[in-house]
């Protein structure tokens, strides 16, 4: 079996692509990492990708005249990279039309909560607010909604009374590093079936 060639788009630290990239060099998920690409040119997860020889591209929304215009441009980036999946780690845009449908049902995401509650931004922080006795992180896939793709496989983390939103974020995150490369390992090896809304895991 060929191995997986994953294009990452990131728009902050890359913790999560480092999850990844750790994972792939270990041998562990039957995937490599081809080219990180990102929206913001400060991006440490763009320096992560150099210090591991992936190539990284900074792609300036602001440089292209409409959302269509900026995405034909990172889908070019992913074209030329040979990418079979997209994995969005920290990717602060939605994405679009022209991505979605080059990469329909192949493109995941990583969220900090367990959908479908607490969607959108600081996920984290909503349900710390909120009171829940449990969250957690959910990686999915991708459509045209706001964190509403079919959900591949979650972890529970309980929220426990002296926890802030930073010691929560930092207990989802270990998890999120756990689950994010185990989805790709299982999408590399043909055991995702998505039904519906639902995804099925071969045994």
């Amino acid at each position: 079996m060929s191995t997986l060639r994953l294009g990452v788009l990131a728009s902050g630290r890359g913790s999560n692509l480092q999850s990844i990239m750790d994972a792939a060099a270990a041998g562990k998920i039957g995937a490599k990492v081809a080219v990180v690409i990102s929206d913001k040119e400060d991006a440490f997860a763009l320096e992560r990708a150099r210090l591991a020889g992936i190539p990284a591209k900074y792609v300036s929304f602001g440089d292209y005249a409409s959302k269509d215009d900026y995405e034909r441009a990172i889908l070019d980036i992913l074209k030329q990279n040979d990418v079979d999946l997209v994995c969005l780690a920290g990717y602060m845009r939605l994405v679009g039309r022209i991505i979605l449908e080059a990469y329909n049902n192949r493109i995941m995401n990583i969220h900090p909560a367990l959908l479908p509650s607490f969607p959108g931004l600081h996920g984290q922080e909503q349900a710390w607010e909120y009171g829940v006795k449990y969250s957690g992180c959910t990686v999915h896939f991708v459509d045209n909604g706001m964190d509403t793709g079919p959900i591949i496989i979650q972890a529970v983390v309980p929220v426990y009374d002296e926890d802030t939103v930073d010691s929560l974020a930092a207990r989802i995150l270990e998890q999120e590093h756990i689950i994010y490369p185990e989805a790709i390992r299982l999408y590399a090896e043909g055991r995702l079936r998505i039904q519906g809304r639902k995804v099925f895991i071969a045994k």
